[in-house]
């Protein structure tokens, strides 16, 4: 009964979806407007830290698709750090519960000046499907108040992109 199975799987087509590869146009653009914004800003790169607050994990998936071959977040000057220490800003994803409010504010609080706090995902912005409750104490807002909000549920990693090189081109 193996055989048939494996010639079936071996011969059928992949059931996944082609990759959405973002247009070159768009890609140098942005890469051009975060270099320029950032250099301004900060004279190297911008370090991301991102904070889980309790979330679903669907940002926390789109956030991870910024490091493939086809967005490649390193080649806009953006990086993740493991440390709120080494971080220009912290990227909260989820809703903020009432177990990581604590841990939130201590990445804050360990974070350099100036940082800036990006909420991304509809749940970052007031609860998400998870409003009301009983362990959700709302969103970001709850305890710190975000310079930048990317709604979507969960927003794609161009968005997520946009948003950041906005920021920085503001702050710039």
């Amino acid at each position: 009964m193996l055989w048939p199975r494996l010639a079936r799987n071996l011969l059928r087509p992949p059931a996944t979806d082609a990759p959405v590869v973002p247009l070159p146009e768009v890609v140098s653009a942005l890469r051009e407007r975060m270099e320029a914004a950032s250099m301004r800003r900060l004279g190297r790169s911008l370090a991301i830290r991102q904070v889980d607050a309790g979330s679903c994990n669907g940002c926390e998936l789109e956030i991870n698709a910024l490091q493939n071959v086809a967005h490649d977040l390193e080649r806009f000057g953006l990086r993740f750090v493991a440390s709120p220490r080494h971080a220009d800003v912290l990227l909260v994803t989820g809703p903020l519960t009432r177990n990581m409010a604590e841990a939130l504010l201590r990445a804050r609080a360990a974070t350099p000046e100036p940082v800036w706090i990006v909420a991304a995902g509809d749940c970052a912005v007031d609860g998400g499907v998870f409003k009301g409750s009983y362990a959700v104490l709302g969103g970001v807002e709850a305890a710190l108040m975000p310079d930048l909000i990317i709604p979507g549920c969960p927003p794609s990693p161009t968005e997520l992109l946009e948003g950041l090189v906005a920021l920085v081109e503001a702050n710039a």
